[in-house]
C-alpha cells in the first residue's frame, strides 16, 4: 500500500513509500483493529518533520510515515476487541504511546517524564498518512456518524480539551471555582477550537490575535458568540481591563513573550495554560516583580500542557457533537484546504508552507464508501412511492 513518509534527519525528504498492508494479527492477544484511512489532517508538526527539525523512524526502519490527525473506518477487528469497535465504525486513533515512566504505566503517557516520546507520525512510531493502519483497541476512539465530515478535527481539539481539563483539575483546590471569563491567545486552528470548547461550556471568551478584523478567523470567533480583539489595536493588559478579569487564559500563539503579558493579565485565582511549543532562542524583558507578586497574592497558576489523554479524546468527541448541534456548519468551515490523494503530498506541503489563510489542511486518503452507501439508501428511500 501507499504511504507518505520522510527520511528523518534529511531535510525535504517527503516521498511516497510502498509498504506492506498491515494485518489485525500484527497486534497480539486478539486486540488488533484494522482501519481504512479516510482523512488525515496535517499541521506545522508535519512541516517541521519534513524540515528534519525533529522526528525519528521506528527501530528497524529508515523512514517515518507521517500524519497524526486521523479519521477512518474499521475494516476488521480481533477476537478480543470491544463490541463498540466493530467493522464499519468511524474512528480516530490517539497519538502518544506508552514509554517507560510510572505515568506511562498507568495510561498517562501524555504526562511522561521520559526524554523520548513514542508518537504516531511524529517520533518512533509510524503515522496515519497511509491507506490502512492497525492498532491496539485501547488506542482507538469511536465516533458517531454525525461527525463523519468533521471527525478529522478531533485530534487538534484534544489539545484544547486537555488544557481545559487540566485547569479544572488544578482548580479543584478552590472547591467552588467555575470559570466565567476566558481569554484565548491566538486564532489559528488550536485557538479556534479552544474558543469553541469554552463556548460549549458557556464561558465568555475573548480571543486575542495579531491580525486586525475583519477576516475569516475573526468572523469564525464571532459566530461562536465570542469576542475577537486584535492586539495591534488593543494590548492584552487593556483587553483584560475591559473584558476581564480572566479566570482562565489559554496561550496558543507560538510567540513566547506573550506568555508574560498574559501572566500579568490573569485574574485572581486564575489559571494560565501554555500550549505553544517554542523551540527558538527568543528572549524578553519582563516585569518579574509584578508578575511574581500577582501570582503569590492572587493564588494564580501557570501550567504547561502537551498532547492529550484518552479522556481528553472522549471529551473532545462530546464537544464536537455539541458543537454540531449548537453551531451547525461551523466546524466544516475550518476544513479550508482539502488535498486529494496520498500522491498529492507535494501540493500538501505547498499549502502548509505557503497558504497563510488555510485553517486546516487535510488529505482525502480514500472515499468513504460506507457514507456513500448510506446516502444511496436514503436517496432510494425518498424515491420509493408510498
Amino acid at each position: 500500500m501507499k504511504a507518505i513518509a520522510v527520511y528523518p534527519g534529511k531535510p525535504n525528504s517527503m516521498h511516497l513509500e510502498e509498504v506492506p498492508e498491515p494485518k489485525v494479527s500484527d497486534i497480539p492477544d486478539g486486540r488488533g483493529v484494522l482501519v481504512k484511512v479516510l482523512r488525515v489532517g496535517v499541521d506545522g508538526t508535519d512541516k517541521e518533520i519534513n524540515a528534519a527539525e525533529y522526528g525519528e523512524a521506528p527501530d528497524g526502519s529508515d523512514f517515518l510515515i507521517t500524519g497524526h490527525e486521523s479519521l477512518g473506518r474499521i475494516v476488521e477487528a480481533g477476537s478480543n476487541v470491544p463490541t463498540s469497535l466493530k467493522p464499519g465504525t468511524l474512528v480516530v486513533a490517539t497519538v502518544r504511546r506508552p514509554g517507560h515512566s510510572i505515568y506511562d504505566r498507568i495510561g498517562l503517557q501524555d504526562m511522561t517524564t521520559d526524554d523520548v516520546y513514542y508518537e504516531r507520525g511524529i517520533n518512533k512510531r509510524h503515522g496515519y498518512l497511509a491507506e490502512y493502519y492497525v492498532e491496539d483497541a485501547q488506542y482507538i476512539v469511536p465516533l458517531p456518524e454525525s461527525l463523519s465530515e468533521v471527525g478529522v478535527l478531533l485530534e487538534p481539539t484534544t489539545i484544547a480539551e486537555k488544557a481545559i481539563n487540566q485547569a479544572l483539575e488544578i482548580q479543584r483546590r478552590l472547591k467552588v471555582w467555575k470559570p466565567q471569563r476566558a481569554a484565548v491567545l491566538g486564532s489559528g486552528t488550536v485557538g479556534l477550537l479552544a474558543t469553541l470548547a469554552l463556548r460549549v461550556r458557556n464561558v465568555e471568551v475573548t480571543c486575542l490575535s495579531l491580525q486586525e478584523p475583519p477576516y475569516r478567523n475573526s468572523d469564525l470567533i464571532e459566530e461562536l458568540g465570542a469576542r475577537y480583539v486584535s492586539t495591534k489595536q488593543t494590548p492584552i493588559a487593556e483587553a483584560a481591563e475591559k473584558f476581564g478579569p480572566f479566570d482562565i487564559v489559554l496561550e496558543a500563539t507560538g510567540f513566547s513573550p506573550l506568555v508574560f503579558e498574559a501572566a500579568e493579565s490573569l485574574g485572581k485565582n486564575g489559571v494560565l495554560v501554555l500550549l505553544s511549543v517554542t523551540g527558538g532562542d527568543r528572549t524578553a524583558e519582563i516585569n518579574s516583580d509584578h508578575i511574581n507578586q500577582g501570582f503569590v497574592l492572587g493564588n494564580k497558576v501557570m501550567v504547561g500542557s502537551v498532547n492529550a489523554s484518552p479522556d481528553d479524546f472522549v471529551s473532545g468527541v462530546d464537544d464536537l457533537i455539541k458543537a454540531t448541534a449548537i453551531y451547525p456548519g461551523w466546524l466544516e468551515k475550518l476544513l479550508t484546504t482539502p488535498i486529494d490523494g496520498l500522491e498529492s503530498y507535494e501540493e500538501m506541503l505547498r499549502e502548509l508552507t505557503e497558504n497563510k489563510d488555510a485553517i486546516k489542511v487535510f488529505v482525502n486518503v480514500a472515499e468513504d464508501s460506507e457514507k456513500k452507501a448510506k446516502r444511496g439508501d436514503a436517496g432510494r428511500a425518498v424515491a420509493t412511492p408510498a
